[in-house]
């Protein structure tokens, strides 16, 4: 029996861009691919010079919006995608991740499914430039006990969310530059369940030299912290234990990274 379209929830997909020519078309067709129906498809660039923009305007026919104008980084151009967005069930992929086939419709049943579950998250490969699967994201079950301690676990662009929790909960909080995800999970977890499927790969993350996570690691974790602190976590705690193991070991795991892309 077929799907009726308008049954079907409308996931909205954001895409934040800047200067990711390279690998932006990728991302685009990994959406457009997906054998879901029912997607909503919202890109926002901030003002690309590299030709960005002209890969834009060659599936503009098939985005719900696009815009390509300055903004004030990545998660400022979440905001602005989600405030546009209106699906029930969102989700970010940036523009030099990819998705799995069928990564959306699996997000989907589960969240049917699930009614008590907020979001949901599968597993995750890391690539490189050339899109080859060089690694795997540690991805685990977690909660909001877990995660204050500072153990994440959920791969970002494998994550899908309940858009009325992100109407209660969001937006992101402008001043993250690296842990805008974490606090939003944080503050996910404390109003609704996370749940993890282990063996459902939904996405890839690249690792490439111009990447965050290669050039700006280094802020993530006091990021992390602050927002452990503002929640009123204490200085003898997990989270901050391992920050300073994380900051001795920063050295070898960013030289096990770069190799990663060789």
């Amino acid at each position: 029996m077929s799907e009726s379209f308008s049954s079907l929830p409308l996931v909205s997909i954001v895409t934040p861009s800047f200067n990711q020519a390279k690998f932006l078309e990728e991302t685009i067709r990994s959406v457009l691919a997906q054998d879901y129906p029912s997607i909503e498809y919202i890109l926002i660039d901030g003002g690309s010079t590299d030709g960005s923009v002209e890969i834009i305007q060659k599936y503009a026919h098939r985005l719900a919006y696009w815009v390509s104008e300055k903004d004030r980084g990545q998660t400022d151009a979440l905001n602005k995608g989600f405030a546009a967005a209106t699906g029930s069930i969102f989700a970010w992929l940036n523009s030099d991740d990819t998705y799995q086939p069928g990564a959306i419709r699996s997000a989907v049943d589960f969240l049917t499914s699930h009614p008590r579950v907020g979001l949901v998250y599968g597993d995750l490969n890391f690539i490189n430039e050339r899109g080859e699967i060089v690694g795997k994201f540690p991805a685990a079950q977690t909660n909001l006990v877990r995660l204050r301690r500072g153990y994440v676990h959920i791969p970002q662009p494998a994550a899908f969310f309940r858009a009325d929790l992100w109407k209660k909960v969001g937006p992101l909080d402008p001043s993250f530059y690296f842990a805008m995800d974490y606090d939003l999970w944080v503050r996910l977890a404390g109003v609704s369940d996370l749940q993890y499927l282990p063996g459902q790969v939904w996405a890839n993350f690249r690792l490439h030299g111009s990447g965050k996570t290669i050039v700006a690691d280094e802020r993530c974790w006091p990021e992390m912290l602050r927002v452990h602190y503002r929640d009123g976590g204490k200085k003898i705690s997990p989270i901050v234990l391992k920050y300073g193991l994380r900051r001795l070991a920063a050295p070898l795991i960013n030289y096990r990274r770069r190799r990663l892309l060789k």
